[in-house]
């Protein structure tokens, strides 16, 4: 699916229709010192195996796509779903 590099859409801190820039989301890096990834290398240790089990079949064919839609007046972000879709492409 093509997705057209800008929008006009509702912006709700301006309150009104505005132009948005649209990017795609991309997650960021995980934190490696966060509660539960300590806890998750806490119990990797030994001889204890795999503590949730390794996911040996992918279930799923697809990604559900954000969107990122950049107000050009204010800046504020908002997320926009579009679904489980196999390929999205942002025109320029």
């Amino acid at each position: 699916m093509q997705v057209p590099a800008n929008m006009r859409t509702y912006c709700p801190r301006c309150r009104r229709h505005t132009n948005h820039k649209v990017s795609i989301y991309r997650a960021g890096r995980a934190r490696t010192l966060s509660w539960g990834q300590r806890q998750l290398e806490r119990k990797r240790r030994g001889y204890g195996g795999e503590p949730r089990g390794m996911l040996r079949r992918k279930a799923k064919t697809t990604k559900k796509i954000l969107l990122v839609l950049t107000c050009e007046e204010c800046g504020r972000k908002v997320m926009r779903n579009l679904g489980r879709l196999a390929k999205v492409e942002v025109q320029r």
